[in-house]
Parts: C-alpha cells; structure tokens; sequence
C-alpha cells in the first residue's frame, strides 16, 4: 500500500514538472517571435552575445538602397543570408565619401576600402570589383557576382536609321544584280525556244508567234509574282524552261520573305555601335565613366590600341566626360548623347528599368563583386565557403532574378507590333511611282489613237482627245441614266 501511494505521488510531481516547463518554453520562444528586428542587426544574435561586424557599404541600386529608415537590396539580403549562415550580427554604415575604393594622390586609399584598411568597418559588402591593386591592400571573398565592362546607350541615339529602301535589304547588291540578269536570260530563251520549236510555232509565214519578247518578259514576271500569265506553252522545251523558273522564283521569293522577316523583327535591335572599336570611331557621342574606378584604371593599364584611345580621350576630357555617381551616369545616358561604360551587370539592370536604354553586345574584362576583408581577419575563408554554398543552393540566383527583374517586358512584347512606315517606304514609292506610270502610259495610247482619229475626220487633236475623255468618263453615268430610266418604265 505504501509503495503504490509513494509511486502515485513520483507521477503526479513529475507530471507538474514537465507541465511547468513546457509553460516556460512556450513563453521563451512567444519573447523571440516577439522581439522586435532593427535594422543591420540580429535580435537572436544580440540575445545570444554573438559578434558584431561594422560593415561598410554604397547607395546603388539594386545593390543597397534606402527604403524609409531602413536599408534594402542585393547587398543587404546577401549580408542577412551570411550572417545567418555564420553566425554573426552586423551593423551597416554608407562609406563617407561615396567612393568605392582608389589610390589617391598622397598614396592612401579612399573609398570603402579606405575605411577597411583605417579598421573603420570590418568587411565592404557592395558592387566592390575585384582587382590586382585592390588585392594588394585588402583580402577578398569568393566573387558572388560576375560581371565585365559594357557600354550603356540610349536607343534612339544608338539604333541605326532605316533606310527607306529597306526592302531592298534581304538581298546584296550583287544579289539583286544577278537575279535581273537571270530574268532577261530566262526571258531571251524563251522568245528564241518558242520561235524555234515546231510544236510552238508551227507555220511560221501565216500563224502569228505569240511568245514575242514583250509577252515573255510579261511571263517572267507573272512568275516572279507567283501569278500565271499569257501566253500559254505548248512545245515541251518551253514547258521545261518555264518549269524551271517557277521552281526558281519560288525558291527565291521564299528566301526573300524569310530573309526580310528577320530584318523587320530584328531592326529595333540593329546598333551600330557593337563594339569599343565602333564607339572610338564616331564622332556622335560623347563616352566616359565613373571617376576613380575600377574601369577607368582597367583602360589606363590596357595595352590594347582602342583601350588606350579611349583611355586618352576620358583623360584629356575628365572634366567633362567622368561622372562621380552610377545614377548620374544614367541619367546623363537618357538626356545627352552620351555613352557609359562601366559594369555591364548594373548596365542589365539601367536597361531593365529605362526601357529607351540599351546595352551594347560586347562585353570586356570579365571580373567579379567581392567582400573586402583585411588581411588578417578571419572571416575571408568563412565568408567565401558561405558565398559558395549560397551559389551551390542557388540562392544568388534567386537574388539576382528577385533584383535584377525587368519593367520593361511587356514593352519588348508590343514592340514586335505594327510595322513602321519607313521600313516600307520605299516600296510604297515604288507602287506610287508604277501606278503613275500606267495612267501616262494610257494616256499617251490615247493621245495617239486620237492623233489617228483626227487625222482621218480632219479635226483638231486637241478637241478628238477631249472628246473621248469626256465620253470615257461619262460611261457609268450614261449607264446609271438609262438603268433608272428602265426601272421607272418597269414601275
């Protein structure tokens, strides 16, 4: 009886216990959930003692942007993901004078990498290029972001005018050269098939040859227009000769169509500016890039001819041509004819948000984004195996998509809509010009079959050819007169 009263009471206090600190537990995590999350730091983290880094950074965006009292962007949810891998709490300043890092003229660094080397802030998260100068100084991670060196344009000063003969532009010069004299070739064989083949004209002195040269260019052209035309073949050899050109002119015309399709979709995108060598060569735009940076120092080590040409130009001109910030350098590209190089990945992002903006294909000096540590810290080798399992689990994918997203798609839809005029123009002249040429044409046939007709009633040409404009052109009256006339007698 004792035993079981003794062993009743070990359950029922130990039931309490196990009741009191699930309570406990339960109000430990509601005072985490709870606790509020400041800016730049971990409330875990400060809970918990963990280290605290400074960490040294630029306003661009997407990279790091103010957001009301707090910091957002590309920089920043990669600074959340790091400390959370590795455990430590951060607190974020903006480099004081807005620089990324550059010798200057007393030999000490500016910039974010200043600040690291002075131990004003222990690590530079930012779009932080890694270079040899820079190495030299200060440590970096493993890249988090591959980019190079591009040339940002604005659309219209940059996009190549079309001509007004742009239908003329599936074929070369020589192209079209070559399928004239294959027309008038096909043409003369057919007239002299036709006149030598028995089966086509048989009695030569009383049948009358229709397959005159006139009517066989006439056929040519029928085919060239997929449209059948008299005269009719009736020999074999002719049948061939036109069977062979039909085949041909169909090839041809397929060739045209698929060829003159692909220029009309791609004409938004022709630039004739492709390359540095192209941006050296003209003379409408003005070129430049940021002062002190990583690119300006890139063309001035360059011992490529067009680097160091356009090395010279932004030195004798860096009053003019630098800029001092990434957002001045856009927005100098939307107003002025000017062309910015600097790093192409932030050069994606300005076309993604300013859709009249365009970067041009080629792309130099591949490089990489780094987190600049000093030489001694002990966060360099941590901080580049975490970067390298955030690239294995593709999270910096799902950043760069998440901040890197474009405005401007469905612009790029719309713009394979309507074609433009001047893409055409030339062939509405064309048109024009063929329709004015018949109305001479009839005109002039019936000046001279006026001509005849006066001469045989002895009248004036002048009044026979007014006379027979005038009843040509009262045709359809005097027939609408006369069908109302019968149609009142019906009534």
């Amino acid at each position: 009886m004792d035993k079981g009263l003794h062993f009743t009471i070990c359950v029922i206090t130990a039931v309490l216990l196990l009741r009191e600190s699930s309570q406990a537990g339960e109000r430990k995590d509601a005072e985490v959930l709870a606790a509020p999350k400041s800016t730049g730091s971990d409330s875990r983290g400060a809970a918990e003692g963990l280290p605290t880094l400074t960490v040294t950074t630029i306003l661009e965006d997407p990279y790091v942007m103010v957001r009301g009292a707090e910091l957002e962007g590309y920089c920043m949810d990669l600074l959340a993901a790091l400390a959370g891998m590795l455990r430590f709490q951060y607190r974020v300043k903006v480099v004081g004078d807005g620089q990324y890092g550059a010798v200057a003229a007393g030999g000490n660094w500016t910039g974010m990498i200043g600040e690291v080397l002075r131990r004003e802030a222990d690590i530079a998260v930012a779009p932080l290029t890694v270079t040899s100068a820079r190495e030299e100084v200060v440590s970096f991670t493993t890249p988090f972001l591959q980019t190079g060196i591009g040339i940002l344009l604005r659309k219209d000063t940059a996009s190549q005018d079309m001509s007004f003969f742009h239908f003329l532009s599936p074929f070369s010069k020589e192209t079209w050269t070559a399928l004239l004299f294959a027309y008038l070739l096909t043409c003369f064989c057919l007239f002299l098939v036709a006149r030598l083949s028995p089966c086509e004209w048989n009695e030569p002195k009383n049948e009358e040859n229709h397959f005159t040269f006139l009517n066989c260019l006439w056929f040519g052209a029928g085919a060239l227009a997929l449209q059948g035309a008299t005269p009719r073949p009736q020999a074999l050899s002719v049948r061939g000769i036109a069977v062979v050109w039909w085949l041909f002119t169909l090839a041809l015309l397929a060739a045209y169509i698929a060829n003159f399709t692909a220029l009309l979709s791609s004409g938004s995108e022709q630039l004739p500016i492709q390359t540095f060598e192209d941006l050296v060569k003209q003379r409408n735009l003005e070129f430049g890039t940021l002062e002190g940076s990583s690119t300006f120092y890139y063309f001035k080590n360059s011992k490529n001819p067009t680097h160091q040409m356009i090395y010279e130009y932004m030195e004798k001109r860096r009053e003019h041509v630098l800029v001092k910030t990434y957002q001045e350098a856009v927005q100098r590209v939307m107003d002025s004819n000017y062309a910015f190089i600097g790093e192409s990945i932030s050069q994606d992002l300005a076309a993604a948000r300013h859709c009249n903006l365009i970067r041009a294909p080629e792309v130099i000096g591949a490089r990489g984004f780094g987190i600049a540590t000093t030489h001694a810290s002990p966060w360099t080798k941590p901080l580049s195996i975490a970067v390298l399992k955030l690239r294995e689990s593709g999270d910096l994918d799902y950043l760069r998509n998440k901040w890197w997203e474009s405005s401007c798609l469905r612009q790029s839809r719309d713009r394979w809509g309507p074609l433009e005029l001047p893409a055409l123009g030339g062939l509405f002249l064309t048109l024009g010009i063929g329709l004015a040429l018949g109305v001479i044409a009839a005109l002039a046939e019936l000046s001279s079959s006026s001509r005849r007709t006066a001469a045989h009633a002895k009248k004036s040409c002048c009044s026979v050819f007014t006379e027979e404009i005038c009843t040509r052109l009262r045709i359809k009256e005097t027939a609408r007169q006369s069908q109302d006339t019968s149609g009142k007698g019906n009534a």
